[in-house]
């Protein structure tokens, strides 16, 4: 076969130099034969769209061509011609092919048709998809707007530990590391695992968030973010749910309430923005294929300013709806946290636009959460989202070093964890905040996937762990 330089499937569909002779490589989407001529659909991941190969069967040895059937992976040489076909503009005569890998019957994604849940069992090879392609050139669409966004606002991109002893949320459902011996563990006398002997010299456990250290950062470098795996041992089998996923926790000192709910909405919509604007075809696919209201769904979060509600004024108007003969599956009070069914039944019957929800209960939110005069909320701060409800969960922190200690010892957080924390209220304490966002749950949002097992490439899940 003549070597020629390969060019990618992306490049070659806006290619107009006709009578060119081309190289393309990639995988066979379908093969349609006939004896006067037949079509081969290539496609190489750089985009959604698949480039025809156009086979004259006659120049061609019949069994290599009955062997190239949907999943094989081929090099071919070919001339750049206008199309003939609807639906693309140009296509590759063929003059040369070489397999690389063939691909048999039992090919687990040759057949159209198959449910997410099927193709989870074969994430190895659900890559290869149509569907999959586009969330995962979205995902990594989604991860430049990011950097971008903060880079362009001042942002430093701060790496925080993965591996931690202290525990953000106060939860306690992390998953332990350890270099002992998990069959000859040594014990008080009260029955307590004895660390010494441990690789850090005490229990360490992987991040649940970046959030307090990222606080650090904030007091020394003004404005921060954290783009990173976090894990949470929670046993939640459920479609908003994964053990690993990513978060991107940014983090400013000298922030207001409204100045944190501006960057909140600001940076969502530039992320949507760039979808947008970048990843048309795959977005045009989805809309098609997955969820046909997402395009105008994208738009509309764009378009829209995002309502401010304090969370008492979003508990009455659920408490109204309930009285006007609206059914939820939990009961609506002040004091509650509130649940899917009611952050969607906000944004997507009553306001019918992104809601941020500000001002929650204490008792419902982190000890670290800035108090309000009224001794009762703290400002907080949650971006409810249409078809996901919270995207974003945020706040100003508390700054004073009385009032995060009175929080501290009044939720029993053990306190040899959080001496360091501390001390930034002790050393120059200064006004801050920030808010988390869960990468995954974004890529569900812009991409209409409606579990985020599909919106990462291999999930982690109680009981999965495979690939």
């Amino acid at each position: 076969m003549e070597k020629i330089s390969r060019t990618k499937v992306v490049d070659v569909l806006k290619c107009t130099d006709f009578g060119a002779v081309v190289n393309v490589k990639g995988w066979v989407r379908t093969h349609r034969s006939s004896k006067a001529v037949d079509f081969i659909a290539l496609n190489d991941g750089s985009t959604i769209k698949n480039v025809q190969v156009v086979v004259d069967p006659a120049k061609f040895d019949e069994n290599t061509l009955k062997q190239i059937t949907t999943g094989a992976c081929i090099s071919v040489n070919g001339e750049l011609v206008e199309s003939q076909g609807a639906g693309q503009t140009v296509e590759i005569q063929c003059r040369e092919i070489e397999v690389y890998g063939l691909c048999g019957s039992d090919y687990p994604m040759q057949k159209k048709g198959q449910s997410f849940e099927y193709m989870r069992q074969y994430a190895h090879m659900r890559l290869r998809t149509n569907t999959f392609g586009a969330v995962m050139r979205i995902r990594h669409n989604m991860a430049i707007a990011i950097h971008r966004y903060f880079h362009e606002h001042g942002f430093f991109y701060f790496h925080t530990p993965l591996i931690t002893a202290s525990d953000c949320e106060g939860a306690g459902q992390m998953f332990q590391v350890t270099t002992k011996n998990l069959y000859d563990l040594k014990k008080d006398d009260e029955g307590k695992i004895i660390y010494d002997d441990d690789f850090f010299g005490k229990q360490a456990s992987l991040t649940v968030s970046g959030q307090l250290e990222g606080e650090l950062g904030a007091t020394a470098l003004g404005a921060i973010y954290t783009f990173g795996p976090t894990f949470r041992a929670e046993n939640s089998n459920t479609p908003r749910h994964l053990a690993e996923f990513w978060m991107i926790e940014p983090e400013v000192a000298f922030i207001d309430l409204n100045g944190l709910m501006d960057l909140e909405e600001d940076f969502i919509k530039y992320c949507v923005q760039w979808a947008l604007d970048k990843c048309q075809d795959d977005l045009e696919f989805l809309n098609k294929m997955v969820d046909k209201t997402l395009i105008e769904r994208l738009k509309s979060v764009v378009a829209d300013s995002f309502v401010r509600l304090p969370y008492t004024e979003g508990i009455r108007i659920l408490e109204e709806a309930v009285a006007g003969g609206r059914k939820f599956e939990f009961p609506v009070s002040w004091g509650m946290d509130l649940a899917s069914e009611h952050e969607r039944y906000l944004v997507e019957e009553h306001f019918r636009k992104p809601v941020i929800m500000t001002d929650y209960p204490k008792e419902i939110k982190a000890f670290y959460m800035k108090i309000n005069e009224d001794g009762r909320t703290v400002q907080g701060t949650d971006v409810l989202f249409p078809q996901i409800g919270e995207i974003i969960g945020g706040s100003v922190r508390e700054e004073n070093y009385d009032k995060l200690m009175g929080e501290i010892e009044e939720r029993n957080i053990p306190m040899k964890d959080m001496w360091w924390y501390l001390d930034t209220r002790k050393y120059g304490t200064c006004p801050h905040g920030g808010f988390g966002l869960g990468f995954e749950r974004l890529i569900l949002f812009v991409t209409g996937m409606q579990n985020i097992r599909d919106v990462i490439p291999f999930p982690r899940t109680p009981k999965t762990a495979e690939f």
